[in-house]
């Protein structure tokens, strides 16, 4: 995998924890009443779309299969990320005018579902891709 730079990997983690203070006070701002939940999906969203850049601009240039399909699965987990940065969102109050039943049943909250999913793809493929590249770097 070609390596960030030091401002790209501060990025990356400067995304990271975006999202974390997100999707925090998103959880907790709604169980105490807090006025920063209208906050929270834009401090979402822009930590997502600087983590994901970060990943995208990652390339691997070798031969594994493996790293490569790995690599496919930490794309998806990350179009996850910005889904769920959509769905805090739509989660406000219906911004999308949607139909109340299909609003309720579909979208109100799910973001925490497509959130969970993305992060755990995301711990599995980056524990594995390192795995892979220090079996490849052991070989040569």
């Amino acid at each position: 995998m070609n390596r960030l730079n030091r401002l790209e990997s501060i990025v990356l983690l400067v995304g990271a924890g975006l999202m974390v203070v997100g999707a925090g006070l998103m959880v907790v701002g709604a169980a105490a009443g807090v006025f920063a939940v209208e906050f929270a999906p834009y401090v979402f969203a822009m930590g997502a779309v600087a983590f994901a850049l970060m990943q995208f601009k990652q390339t691997y240039d070798g031969d594994n299969v493996t790293v490569k399909r790995l690599r496919r699965i930490m794309i998806f987990s990350d179009i996850l990320f910005l889904l769920s940065a959509l769905l805090m969102f739509a989660g406000q109050g219906n911004a999308f005018g949607l139909d109340l039943f299909f609003y309720l049943r579909y979208v109100h909250n799910n973001w925490v579902v497509t959130l969970l999913i993305a992060a755990l793809v995301q711990l599995y493929v980056v524990h594995r891709i390192s795995a892979e590249l220090n079996k490849e770097a052991k070989k040569s």
